[in-house]
């Protein structure tokens, strides 16, 4: 007597049942990852922005040495959140890669399906 999955496993649905599930964890795990990034991104934004503040303030109040060492702390600022933003970008273009695979992989299951019903 056969189970169920060995039925299943012969025309493939099983297969592909188990590749969508992977597929779907890994987008999750992404979009997790997405989430942590975006808060990241937030607050590195916030930093520069604040740093920017600081050093208009010194600017204008005639403190050069405050001014210098602000302006050094703002370059490093911009470049940790340029650094996070590219992360960022690299994490949404993989996020929108796996949809498309895992689009692209149940359109070719519905064209199969489609097909071996046709027969």
């Amino acid at each position: 007597m056969e189970t169920d999955l060995r039925r299943t496993a012969g025309n493939g649905s099983a297969v592909h049942t188990a590749e969508f599930i992977v597929s779907s964890a890994r987008l999750g795990e992404l979009f997790e990852c997405s989430e942590v990034l975006r808060r990241t991104r937030q607050r590195a934004e916030q930093i520069v922005d604040d740093a920017g503040a600081m050093l208009a303030e010194a600017r204008r109040e005639g403190d050069a040495d405050r001014a210098l060492m602000l302006a050094e702390q703002l370059d490093e600022a911009r470049r940790s959140y340029a650094k996070v933003l590219e992360a960022y970008m690299i994490l949404t273009r993989r996020i929108s890669d796996e949809r498309q695979e895992i689009l692209q992989a149940q359109i070719e299951r519905d064209k199969h399906a489609d097909l071996s019903g046709a027969a």
